[in-house]
């Protein structure tokens, strides 16, 4: 009844992989810090704890794309660059032998959640059967916009797999399988539809492309589910608060603004991602250390806050971060 949740894509708007020039300072900065430490291979692994994420792997640069898995049944979240590589895993299966089916599920269609379709290998084997979800009726439109000269050389008619779009009811539940799915509305400026999915009595939430303009229980109306009995949220965090305030209609959030409805509505963790694509991973790292400050704040504060403020695990997500719910 295990519900497997899996990043493969944790950044926003743009791929931004590490220059040749990043990666050798890096190296460097790895080394020095080896250095101190004793330079024996016997304290590699020691030393190797001791690093924090931007030294030991980073945050990754590919766009967003998530997987849900069950025992019966597999997810897609978004079709960001990310694909590609959860593409080349999925050629290990059914996919790889033409006998595929694959669920993937739309927020919204700008360009960073499409990037990974035309580098999708399973949708060039023949057998395998493509269905594409979304709130939105562009779902109809969207792989032929994609697969579409001078865009891409390859047009859709020229797929060989089977590629069938449906679109989703605002908040009605649909059952994939083992897994039921009910899209809610984020605030983003172009309509954008976060995800909670539910199985084996756990909850996760998608909510990335999001700006949270709506924060208390009333705003959030009839979306207020999306952030209630949820045991994983992941939440958009393109920006630090500072940030967020400046770029007012850009439709995305911070860590700060995802603490405070998860501290209010008791969500047992929080994961941030949607890293913004000009960030090094040292200012996520940054961002964290804010979030970090912040919580510890509000925690100090919640005796006089009017209403329970409970504690949260959280992290700022990367790229082959895995859950089990």
């Amino acid at each position: 009844m295990t519900m497997k949740i899996k990043i493969w894509g944790a950044r926003g708007s743009l791929p931004s992989p590490l220059t040749p020039a990043q990666t050798e300072q890096r190296i460097r900065d790895v080394i020095d810090q080896f250095a101190t430490f004793g330079l024996k291979k016997e304290n590699i692994q020691k030393f190797m704890e001791t690093l924090s994420r931007p030294y030991f792997g980073g945050f990754g640069g590919n766009t967003s794309c998530i997987e849900v898995q069950t025992d019966q049944h597999r997810l897609i979240i978004d079709a960001g660059s990310g694909l590609r590589l959860l593409g080349y895993e999925m050629l290990k299966g059914p996919c790889g032998k033409g006998q595929g089916e694959v669920d993937l599920l739309f927020t919204h269609f700008h360009w960073d959640h499409l990037i990974g379709l035309p580098f999708f290998v399973p949708i060039f084997i023949p057998g395998n059967q493509i269905r594409a979800y979304a709130v939105q009726d562009e779902i109809h439109q969207i792989f032929q916009t994609v697969f579409k000269k001078p865009y891409f050389p390859v047009p859709i008619e020229a797929l060989p797999s089977t590629i069938t779009s449906q679109t989703l009811e605002p908040r009605q539940p649909r059952v994939f399988g083992d897994i039921q799915v009910t899209p809610y509305q984020l605030d983003h400026p172009d309509p954008c539809w976060g995800y909670r999915i539910e199985h084996g009595g756990k909850v996760f939430s998608y909510c990335v492309d999001t700006e949270a303009t709506r924060t208390t229980r009333e705003q959030l109306g009839p979306d207020l589910p999306l952030y209630q009995g949820v045991d994983l949220m992941i939440f958009d965090s393109q920006y630090t608060l500072s940030e967020a305030v400046e770029k007012v209609d850009w439709g995305h959030s911070s860590a700060t603004i995802g603490l405070d409805i998860a501290m209010r509505e008791n969500i047992k963790k929080v994961v941030f991602i949607h890293h913004d694509p000009a960030a090094t991973d040292q200012k996520i790292l940054n961002a964290r250390d804010e979030a970090a400050r912040y919580y510890r704040s509000q925690l100090r504060q919640r005796d006089g806050a009017g209403y329970p403020i409970h504690e949260v695990e959280w992290d700022f997500g990367h790229e082959g971060m895995e859950f089990l719910l």
